[in-house]
């Protein structure tokens, strides 16, 4: 990790984890946190960027207790520039964007979180109510932002990230400058048994998922399985293992055993989750229907994979029936689900066109607020303007915590 940067209590908290490394051998569930940093960083390993790596207090936004979201930042002294946030996908983890970052972050400065629930993050118990259990893991996005410091940012979600990113939007819409949705979980409406028309191409994978699981979280199996966990998620899933060939060093070892310390651990985001589908592949509370009342001056991008199973038309209704807004849908062919890595020199160029349109439109905005010298009635008016913004927003900053989706 010469190019990496890991703060001080972060070390801490692998070297504690060592004594765990000890004991776990004897666990049932061969995991602790030593395991998954150990793993993170064999993948991390593949990116030149240098990059700060370190928890962020988030406080008691969720379960009551205290909760820390694991945090990589890249490239963040480039303030001029649009801040780029990522959000994992459902059983994910930052290290699984490393295909990703140095290109991303080439121009701009790049925050990619472990969600709530996930990952290294903390693991707070989360609602069993599908719109309560969302609106805590926004209101922890929130707060993370606050710690950051972040204003204005655009906003990438993966599957199940994409979802949250919608839902984080329409919650905080001054906060966003641009969406970008991956592939996203949860937009369409849940088909019926004899809708022969439907363009979801569900794998057969996915289906015995579905049927299987659904009084469970998704990821039980691999956790009552004990030692044979990392065995089970390198043979369900080898074509993972095949996107990061090439870059990572024995890609199946590596990723297998990331995923599976990422999930082995207790699955309250994963429960989370489960409170929010309907089935695994649709959620209580489709997007579609939701994203109306999302504010009109905010861009949508959609990127697709041409061989996903995620169905794509909610995307062609939101772009149709945003007359007003900016949507753009992209199909990048030749990719599935994992967009982000099946085809990356396509996906980073669609990602870094959405957010240079931001970065144009707020330079048009410094120009005119440059040259245009306001007259004395404008600043007048502009003082009133003010003056009423403020308390608009002290009412806002009082009833924050009463929000609902």
């Amino acid at each position: 990790m010469d190019q990496q940067t890991v703060s001080p209590g972060i070390v801490a908290e692998v070297d504690k984890g060592s004594w765990w490394s000890l004991s776990s051998y004897i666990q049932w569930c061969p995991t602790s946190m030593y395991h998954l940093k150990k793993a993170e960083s064999r993948i991390l390993n593949v990116v030149k960027t240098a990059f700060e790596a370190k928890y962020v207090d988030i406080g008691k936004c969720v379960g009551g207790v205290e909760n820390k979201i694991w945090t990589l930042m890249l490239n963040t002294d480039r303030q001029e520039k649009t801040p780029l946030v990522l959000l994992h996908g459902f059983a994910s983890g930052v290290a699984l964007w490393c295909l990703n970052l140095d290109s991303l972050a080439k121009e701009r400065p790049i925050y990619a979180i472990d969600l709530l629930g996930f990952g290294s993050s903390s693991r707070p118990n989360f609602s069993n109510n599908a719109l309560e259990a969302e609106s805590q893991m926004v209101s922890s996005i929130e707060e993370w932002r606050k710690q950051i410091g972040l204003e204005k940012f655009v906003l990438l979600g993966h599957s199940m990230g994409g979802f949250l990113a919608s839902a984080y939007a329409l919650q905080h819409p001054d906060r966003v400058s641009h969406v970008i949705l991956a592939d996203p979980w949860g937009f369409p409406d849940r088909p019926s048994g004899n809708d022969s028309n439907s363009r979801i191409r569900i794998p057969p994978w996915v289906k015995g998922i579905a049927y299987l699981l659904q009084p469970f979280n998704p990821l039980w199996l691999i956790r009552v399985s004990g030692r044979l966990g990392p065995h089970i998620v390198r043979k369900a899933r080898p074509d993972i293992f095949q996107k990061y060939a090439g870059m990572v060093e024995d890609p199946e070892e590596a990723i297998s055993q990331y995923i599976y310390h990422c999930n082995a651990q207790t699955p309250t985001g994963e429960s989370c989750f489960h409170a929010m589908m309907a089935s695994f592949g649709w959620a209580k509370y489709p997007m579609l229907h939701r994203i109306p009342a999302l504010r009109s001056d905010i861009p949508l991008t959609f990127i697709y994979g041409a061989r996903s199973w995620v169905d794509r038309q909610p995307g062609q209704l939101i772009k149709e029936s945003r007359k007003e807004s900016s949507v753009e849908l992209h199909v990048i062919g030749g990719a599935g689900h994992h967009v982000y890595a099946d085809k990356t020199d396509e996906f980073h160029r669609l990602v870094l066109s959405a957010c240079k349109t931001v970065d144009n439109s707020q330079e048009v905005v410094e120009v005119i607020t440059i040259d245009k010298k306001p007259t004395a009635e404008e600043e007048l008016v502009h003082e009133r303007q003010t003056d009423i913004s403020h308390s608009v927003l002290g009412a806002m900053q009082a009833t924050e915590t009463l929000e609902t989706p």
